[in-house]
């Protein structure tokens, strides 16, 4: 009665059609092909030489060999075999094996309209129907199988991120078309780091767009969410240090809270990003004292004066105060654009600078070198919360006598500006890389300078994470170093788009960034049948 009631509801759906077929029809195989006792064949022989009537066939179904999942991103791996596969039924249960997957349990349970049974055993009350979640084995903890045999669902992984990623592949597949297709899946990404960044410094943000924007990153295998939330226009969270500094337009602490814990359902880090001794503009703007000023008196926009204690202090502050917040493994200490570098002659300009950096570092030190000490000495305040850096990449200066921290990571946007260095240079040194190539990546708001909106086609067909710098890919030999990359959002002309406009424009840009980041290979698919797929899986 259950295989019946299994095919029934297979037709129904119009996937993995079970075909009737007479004895010894169908594809031929032991599967497909009815049985007959022994010496059947000779009585019915027999009894066609009597005279008698031939006996009616008995009905058996033959399954076609399933089709591989089709997912955003595409699954690395499926073993095909034949079934009907397994669709969400009333009275189907979520059963998991460890408690640390009593999350993904529930959320999958809520998600497929099925009841969540708790932790059982492996051969405890197990029914047909069920998706069981298992931890266990070895390898990449965002790696996981799953087996659709049997009219049940078992996925497994070393780790229980890698659990919850077989949980959003068969969410698609019952999205998509209604039934998870027998068979195996093996699957896991290429890349550790799948980031979507988002400036909400320019351009504030409301918490729920942001949780949105984080349940989509989920279902789509991104593991980071990266938020900007201090530069000139704006400094979006509340702060108990300096709330001098905060702009009307902002995110409460509790609101942050409850951010982070979405994201952390959903095994993605927020990484924030506190930018200096640039883009401080904000900050400046209750504290002028702090700000630098050329040797006219002019000041510069964004820049702190790096010469002055209390300039540290103050940044410090903040990187301690927020520490607790964003508990997560990362940490963005920004470095660009520090104005003070821009101008032919920084220690003519800034003679306050020059002064500090030859006192810091010797009759030769210069403001680069200054500069770089800011860097490393906000890097030892974050490495204190035990945190793994990065900057961008025009943080890293050339010909300094002091060097960046070795521990930093490199974010790698652009080759636009003056000086700019080959990514290849980074590499070579042995940093670690993440690219965020703004030729590719960046949505910039209004379209300023040279930038254009990218497009989900151009980066499904033109863009693998190796690109780091326009449309060059550097050598395969440094694909260990680069760890992945990041789509981001910025919002230099805010009043450009609204929120629901970055959502929908971001929308297939995002989808084929993580096809990429999770498997750099040619797509199987066109981007036609790929755009296609989004929209059926929504």
């Amino acid at each position: 009665m259950l295989a019946a009631a299994a095919f029934v509801g297979t037709v129904a759906l119009g996937t993995g059609i079970g075909v009737w077929a007479s004895s010894g029809g169908g594809d031929g195989s032991s599967a497909g092909a009815a049985r007959q006792p022994s010496g059947s064949a000779p009585a019915a022989s027999s009894a066609a030489r009597s005279g008698a009537a031939t006996p009616t066939p008995v009905p058996t179904r033959s399954y076609p060999l399933s089709q591989a999942p089709r997912t955003i991103p595409a699954v690395r791996s499926h073993t095909a075999a034949r079934g009907p596969g397994w669709r969400p039924q009333q009275g189907g249960r979520v059963v998991v094996s460890n408690a640390a997957l009593a999350d993904e349990g529930r959320l999958t349970a809520g998600e497929l309209g099925l009841s969540y049974a708790g932790q059982k055993g492996a051969n405890e009350d197990v029914r047909p129907g069920d998706l069981r979640l298992d931890l266990g084995g070895t390898g990449d903890p965002e790696s996981y199988t799953m087996t659709v045999r049997g009219g049940s669902v078992r996925i497994s992984g070393p780790g229980d991120a890698g659990v919850f990623y077989g949980t959003r592949t068969l969410k698609q597949e019952v999205h998509g078309g209604g039934t998870a297709p027998e068979g195996v899946v093996r699957d896991q990404p290429a890349k550790p780091q799948r980031g979507f960044m988002l400036d909400i410094a320019r351009k504030p943000f409301t918490a729920g767009w942001i949780e949105s924007r984080i349940r989509e990153l989920g279902d789509l295998k991104f593991n980071e969410f990266g938020l900007h939330f201090s530069d000139d226009q704006g400094f979006r969270i509340e702060s108990s240090t300096h709330p001098e500094i905060v702009s009307r337009d902002h995110l409460t602490k509790a609101q942050v809270k409850e951010i982070v814990a979405v994201a952390a359902s959903r095994h993605i880090q927020v990484v924030p990003e506190i930018d200096s001794p640039g883009h401080l503009g904000a900050v400046l703007a209750a504290h002028p004292e702090l700000q630098l000023r050329n040797a006219q008196g002019v000041a510069t926009r964004g820049a702190v004066d790096i010469s002055k204690d209390a300039s540290a202090k103050l940044v410090d502050d903040l990187l301690n105060e927020y520490a607790d917040l964003f508990p997560g493994s990362y940490w963005n200490l920004g470095g660009d654009e520090y104005q003070a570098l821009t101008v032919a002659n920084p220690q003519a300009s800034y003679p306050q600078l020059a002064a500090a950096a030859r006192q810091a570092y010797g009759a030769s030190g210069t403001v680069a070198d200054l500069t770089t000490g800011w860097l490393d000495a906000r890097a030892l305040t974050v490495r204190a919360h035990e945190r793994t850096m990065r900057a961008w990449d025009d943080g890293f200066l050339r010909g300094t006598s002091v060097q960046p921290a070795p521990d930093l990571q490199v974010a790698y946007w652009t080759g636009k500006e003056n000086g700019a260095r080959q990514p290849v240079e980074y590499l070579r040194a042995g940093r670690k890389v993440l690219n965020y190539n703004d030729e590719y990546l960046y949505y910039v708001l209004g379209e300023p300078n040279t930038f254009v909106y990218p497009t989900g086609q151009r980066i499904y067909e033109q863009w693998i994470p190796r690109v780091l710098r326009g449309t060059t890919a550097v050598a395969a030999r440094y694909e260990p170093q680069v760890l992945g990359g990041s789509f981001a959002v910025w919002c230099d002309l805010a009043g450009s788009q609204t929120q629901d406009q970055v959502a929908a424009g971001i929308r297939m840009p995002l989808r084929a960034t993580i096809q990429k980041l999770w498997d750099p290979g040619t797509p199987a698919m066109s981007w036609t049948d790929f755009r296609n797929l989004a929209n059926r899986l929504g």
